[in-house]
């Protein structure tokens, strides 16, 4: 796939394979392997979080010295919540990954703080949990770091959210919800 973003294997990655690739067709724009245009948002198991890691692009400025485009880390979070929700499901109902498209989820609420500058000349980080019950609707939490040399995050995210994903029936995937 070609992508506007590059993303890497984050450390401790649990698979060799972005949890994306289990929905082959998906044309999502931030997420989707079907979209050769859109960002391919990568993301891995890490424990019990969804891990992306990528390096930006000096293009993805937000026109301010050093710093991200803000609605390009709103779409990475988007993409990496509902993510985080549907690996989390087929994960309490012990179904196969590849089973997500048979159980997708739309993003019903998302709340995003900014917090500093998320610098370009490094690279990011994204991390999602589930915060709560795994069900119809399932709240994430979602953090944006800025990695050090030595590959580790800083210590206080740039971007922190709350993301409310809503399960709906294949049928109705991509319809108006919330």
């Amino acid at each position: 796939m070609t992508s506007s973003l590059d993303f890497r294997r984050p450390p401790g990655a649990d698979d060799e394979t972005p949890v994306q690739y289990v929905w082959s067709d998906l044309d999502c724009y931030g997420c989707g392997p079907a979209n050769p245009d859109g960002f391919g948002l990568e993301s891995y198991r890490v424990d019990d979080a969804l891990v992306a890691e990528l390096d930006p692009a000096p293009t993805h400025t937000s026109g301010g010295p050093n710093a991200m485009y803000g609605g390009l880390l709103a779409a990475l979070v988007d993409c990496q919540s509902i993510w985080t929700a549907m690996v989390a499901a087929a994960e309490r109902e012990e179904r196969p990954l590849e089973t997500v498209a048979e159980h997708p989820c739309v993003t019903g609420d998302l709340h995003l703080s900014y917090r500093a500058p998320t610098p370009l000349d490094r690279p990011i980080r994204v991390v999602s949990e589930v915060d709560g019950e795994v069900g119809d609707r399932t709240e994430v939490a979602t953090a944006v770091f800025a990695v050090d040399e030595l590959g580790g995050a800083e210590s206080e995210p740039t971007v922190t959210a709350e993301v409310a994903a809503f399960r709906v029936p294949p049928e109705r995937f991509g319809e108006r919800h919330g």
